[in-house]
């Protein structure tokens, strides 16, 4: 007699939920970080390699906070990494915990390098044209981001 196939389930009673309220959160900032830092750098930064440079783009507000964008951008980005990391995620647990620190590492060490290697002129790759040296910061922060991932590894 042959066992009855198992349907396939959201919740797997040994894994846990694939898609938590933890999960869903860190994924929404994430792409909110992504997302914010791409706005400001297509829409509303002023381009200072152009010729006759532009009234920045709206809100006004964005435009004000400068390269604070990137703070915010990045700061999300890297929080919703890190909550990622919790056993609640599939990110957190199993194959998943080895999978997120070895990436973070990965773009930490790709960002840096990336960075060295293009450090005497920057002006023609988006976001680290505007960096400068917190090119090396952020790089730095993917790898801190990596180390959470690796305080849940078993």
């Amino acid at each position: 007699m042959s066992k009855p196939k198992a349907k396939q389930q959201f919740v797997d009673p040994t894994a846990g939920p694939v898609f938590s309220p933890r999960f869903i959160v860190s994924l929404v900032m994430m792409v909110a970080g992504i997302a914010w830092m791409a706005y400001y750098y297509i829409v509303v930064r002023v381009d200072p390699t152009a010729t006759t440079p532009g009234d920045p783009g709206s809100p006004a507000f964005m435009a004000d906070l400068g390269n604070w964008n990137y703070v915010i951008g990045f700061g999300l980005l890297f929080l919703g990494l890190a909550l990622s990391a919790h056993p609640s995620t599939p990110l957190g647990r199993g194959r998943g915990v080895v999978v997120g620190m070895l990436g973070c590492f990965l773009i930490g060490l790709l960002w840096i390098c990336t960075y060295y290697v293009f450090s005497n002129d920057t002006s023609s790759i988006p976001v680290f044209n505007d960096l400068g040296n917190y090119n090396l910061v952020v790089g730095i922060g993917f790898m801190a981001v990596g180390f959470t991932f690796a305080t849940r590894w078993e």
